[in-house]
């Protein structure tokens, strides 16, 4: 009902106004994530702490910890499954509230307060023995990863790899056109970025020295299964793909297939000592 108002609101302003309007609600996206039933458990188990007003949580021992970072109008307590099969196995998930999502204060941030936030969690808890990522967490992790954070191996799911895709899909979102869409990405380079309209390709996801697992469902109506070879073409041979099938967005972060192969993923250092051992 909300997107529908708002949409409506938006077709009768002139393009150049209309993007501006949109940008105001980039910064705020319309609901916060909120704890569902079915995460609380998880949820209430962890350890918080704010971290430069930015509340982030930590489950575990502390030892072999994994980075798990959420998408647009998420939180951290969607990875609920995966952090009850990390815990099981010994691992230590870390994850936060992003600003402007879950129950961190503020606006939405940019890639850059993403990218620092993730550093900090390196330095209290990391370095990382993998990391997991969701849709617009995935070049947030990506980034982070790019610029010196640790991780040994990544797990993508519905992840996009176009920095100009988040524009993109947002005006579509709300009926917006093309020339709306450049007032968006203008406001944005403008007030978020000093004017730096290098942003959409230096911020889209690049060449990576870790091994990959892009995870994508052919139904995804949020981001398109076409941003999966993206992200395999910029890793190479150190990526792999797996594609899903009718779980859409949100339902494929509690797929219980889903969750046995990202986690297996990220521990597969276990099965190569295993062989070693054996050997």
């Amino acid at each position: 009902m909300i997107l529908e108002m708002v949409r409506a609101s938006l077709k009768v302003l002139p393009p150049t106004i209309a993007g501006r309007v949109a940008f105001e609600l980039w910064r705020r996206p319309f609901k916060r994530g909120q704890v569902r039933e079915s995460e609380r458990e998880v949820h209430e188990a962890a350890t918080v702490e704010v971290v430069d007003g930015v509340v982030t949580y930590a489950w575990g021992d502390g030892a072999r910890p994994v980075l798990l970072v959420h998408g647009w109008r998420s939180r951290a307590s969607r990875f609920h499954k995966f952090v009850t099969r990390l815990v099981e196995l010994g691992y230590s998930p870390v994850s936060y509230d992003a600003p402007g999502h879950g129950d961190s204060p503020g606006p939405a941030g940019t890639i850059l307060d993403h990218q620092r936030i993730i550093r900090r969690l390196q330095d209290r808890h990391g370095p990382f023995e993998g990391a997991i990522a969701h849709s617009l967490g995935v070049p947030f992790a990506l980034y982070a990863i790019r610029e010196g954070v640790s991780v040994e191996r990544v797990v993508t799911i519905s992840g996009l790899a176009d920095f100009g895709y988040l524009t993109d899909a947002f005006c579509r979102e709300l009926g917006l056109g093309a020339k709306a869409n450049a007032s968006l990405r203008r406001s944005i380079e403008r007030r978020l970025f000093d004017g730096d309209d290098g942003i959409w390709t230096r911020y889209s996801v690049a060449a990576g020295d870790v091994d990959l697992l892009a995870i994508h469902n052919d139904e995804d109506e949020v981001v398109d299964p076409k941003q999966a070879p993206l992200l395999l073409a910029a890793y190479g041979p150190r990526a792999r793909f797996r594609q899903t099938n009718g779980l859409g967005h949100r339902r494929i972060m509690v797929d219980p297939d889903v969750i046995a192969e990202a986690v297996a993923f990220v521990s597969s250092s276990d099965v190569a000592e295993r062989l070693d051992l054996g050997a």
